[in-house]
């Protein structure tokens, strides 16, 4: 992973050690923050391919750092905690984390992960501008992470316009959790399929009343999808 940089946010100081010589023999550069604020202040300075966040951090918590990073960037984010609660895990995912994984971990499905994330952030970002999807009032370009409705930007953390634009580039096709879980997470994701429906449900907030030719569905005892109406 040659140039690949790594931002570790974390107050542990064995598991920043951990952390920092394993990936550093897998060949990142590493750079590691103690607390909330130093770890959004390096983020700035450091412009890292890739985060791993702890929750519980001294100044500013992980969600708040998570909260802020994703205000300026779609920067991958895993974010790495001792609490393996489902709440805890939508609401990481719901704030625009990419992946979740509990303590104590295993250091070769971490660095699985990482790769996975990766992957899937830079396939996207290398794709060009004819991959946007169009229908009335509403435009989804993965390229540059944005969602236009009636022609204006709106702000959206980057899993649910992951999700909108798979639904979308297959409207009509009924998914179910599982299946959308694999799709648009892209691992084999432990949590709550719940996590989806949280998902669909801060879209629908967004989308609402934008057009009466396209609307998010739910298929009662399936699934969801994006359907075209007549």
């Amino acid at each position: 992973m040659l140039d690949t940089k790594l931002l570790i946010i974390d107050d542990d100081a064995n598991i920043c050690d951990l952390l920092k010589i394993y990936f550093e023999n897998e060949g990142y550069e590493i750079k590691i923050a103690n607390d909330g604020v130093q770890g959004i202040n390096y983020f700035k300075m450091y412009e890292p391919d890739l985060v791993l966040l702890d929750i519980m951090l001294p100044k500013k918590d992980g969600w708040q750092v998570c909260r802020e990073i994703r205000e300026m960037s779609a920067k991958p984010i895993i974010m790495i905690t001792a609490k393996g609660e489902v709440f805890d895990k939508v609401l990481g995912l719901e704030l625009g984390a990419d992946d979740f994984v509990v303590k104590p971990f295993d250091m070769k499905e971490l660095s699985a992960r990482v790769k996975t994330v990766l992957r899937r952030y830079q396939a996207h970002t290398n794709q060009n501008d004819e991959e946007v999807i169009k229908f009335e009032n509403i435009e989804i370009s993965l390229q540059k992470y944005e969602l236009k409705l009636n022609g204006k930007a709106v702000d959206v953390p980057p899993k649910e316009l992951e999700l909108l634009y798979f639904l979308a580039s297959n409207y009509n096709r009924v998914f179910t959790r599982d299946q959308l879980l694999d799709k648009v997470w892209g691992f084999d994701y432990l949590g709550d399929s719940r996590t989806v429906d949280v998902h669909v449900k801060r879209l629908r907030e967004k989308i609402e009343g934008i057009s009466e030719k396209w609307t998010l569905k739910t298929v009662w005892g399936v699934g969801y999808k994006f359907e075209i109406l007549s």
